[in-house]
């Protein structure tokens, strides 16, 4: 397992590198390379064959959607590419029951989410719904990204836990 800090710091990494935390250009500061099709109850994977490293996104996905998922394979292609030889297939971004799922959603949190930010609107009073629709970004990745926040020394209440089913139910569009 690797720990709040870590993630945190490698994300800052790749931030810093690429100036932009467009994961679009990450990736391709990376030389990840990405493949586009229409894949039933996919919204990404990530796989590394032959030294290559692909990830394969549903063309459907918004933008928004687009980077959440990215970062989070991108985060697999950080911390996991010795378990993708087989590819790493999610149906669920956000299933916290498998430790690495959650290494890349936080990983995921903290590309797309900056520690300023969240708490700047904090301070100001914004409660989690309100934060997440600001930042463009999905609840549930706000949630994580606090939960690591707290791991990290912040004292937040986070007044909830990040719906394991989250992306179940959620069609690519």
């Amino acid at each position: 397992m690797i720990d709040s800090f870590g993630i945190y710091r490698k994300a800052e990494q790749l931030v810093q590198k690429s100036a932009t935390n467009n994961v679009l250009q990450i990736a391709s500061d990376l030389g990840v390379k990405l493949y586009y099709g229409n894949y039933d109850n996919l919204l990404g994977m990530y796989t590394c064959k032959w030294k290559h490293r692909m990830i394969f996104l549903n063309n459907n996905l918004e933008d928004h959607m687009l980077q959440m998922v990215l970062a989070h394979e991108i985060g697999h292609d950080i911390f996991h590419k010795d378990l993708a030889s087989e590819g790493l297939k999610e149906f669920a971004l956000f299933n916290l029951k498998n430790i690495t799922e959650y290494e890349a959603n936080a990983f995921a949190a903290h590309i797309l989410l900056k520690n300023e930010e969240v708490l700047n609107f904090v301070r100001d009073g914004y409660d989690v719904a309100q934060i997440a629709s600001t930042l463009n970004s999905n609840i549930n990745l706000l949630l994580i990204k606090m939960q690591e926040m707290n791991k990290m020394g912040f004292d937040f209440n986070v007044p909830y836990r990040p719906c394991i089913n989250f992306f179940r139910d959620v069609s690519a569009k």
